[in-house]
């Protein structure tokens, strides 16, 4: 396993752009740096300037409740810290830090990153195997992050966004999709209209990813690039299809970054989206 330098907020290093109000109790984010940190984020562009001071105010103290690592020889820097929690604190804008309860550590790796798995078959047969990772969030535990896709993106694809949408996930139990309500917030929501909504989506999107696989041609690698003319039909990444949780991960990042083909393509989805995170990226949910 590569070595885990432990950093509290990268004390040092944040001296002369973050500025300690109080000690372990907030952090302040310097005026340029917040500014270069949204520019580089193009999809809070449509937040207005009450919600951009408000997602100032949540990453300043998700900064001073959560505790950095860099591992391997990542150096982390403010501006990476910054950006990781401009990010996570976009789908809690209006839920607020309590939707990031019951866990602390954020470890950044310089790249992707592997986990040792074990699988057991129906003969009781132990497989071993590794997994080459972007990201992953533990239940109970660490988040663990690739500053590179991090940082890299895309206008389908936020790795930040979607492990901390696990992780409001995970806040009542399994990543199953079914993330906690709150009534005071979510009074309309309702498990069974949730479940319902996220199986359509599901089995649709399946049935999407059965039919492009069927028309791949034999001698091209469903796994190469040359297939993915074919995958980029989908409305979502086709990870989206391995279970309920990736669903709720992965379209949860298409409704921050690129919510038109999303509503397009599960428009009662979407407006459950919109309806628990208490944003609509579009503005038309519920029109």
């Amino acid at each position: 396993m590569p070595s885990i330098i432990a950093l509290r907020h990268n004390r040092s290093m944040l001296k002369s752009l973050l500025d300690r109000l109080r000690p372990a109790a907030h952090v302040r984010i310097d005026d340029d740096l917040w500014r270069t940190t949204l520019d580089s984020l193009p999809f809070v562009a449509r937040l207005d300037h009450d919600d951009r001071r408000r997602l100032r105010d949540l990453a300043q103290q998700f900064l001073a409740d959560k505790e950095f690592a860099a591992a391997g020889r990542l150096q982390l820097t403010a501006p990476m810290q910054v950006s990781i929690a401009a990010q996570a604190c976009l789908p809690v804008l209006r839920l607020g830090l309590g939707a990031y309860r019951g866990w602390t550590s954020i470890v950044v790796y310089p790249d992707e990153f592997l986990v040792p798995r074990e699988v057991t078959d129906e003969a009781g047969i132990v497989h071993e195997y590794v997994d080459q990772l972007a990201g992953e969030a533990w239940d109970g535990g660490p988040l663990l992050l690739s500053w590179a896709d991090a940082r890299a993106g895309g206008p389908e694809y936020n790795v930040v966004i979607h492990e901390f949408t696990h992780k409001i996930d995970m806040v009542n139990g399994d990543a199953d999709g079914l993330p906690p309500f709150d009534r005071r917030l979510h009074p309309r929501l309702a498990a069974g209209r949730w479940r319902a909504a996220l199986h359509d989506a599901f089995e649709r999107l399946n049935a999407e990813l059965d039919l492009i696989e069927s028309e791949i041609p034999p001698d091209v690698d469903p796994d190469s690039p040359e297939a993915n003319r074919y995958y980029a039909r989908l409305p979502l990444d086709a990870y989206a299809a391995t279970d309920p949780g990736e669903f709720f991960a992965v379209s949860s990042e298409a409704f921050f970054v690129s919510p038109a083909r999303l509503r397009d393509a599960f428009p009662e989805w979407y407006a459950l989206l919109a309806e628990f995170f208490l944003q609509d990226p579009l503005g038309t949910a519920g029109a």
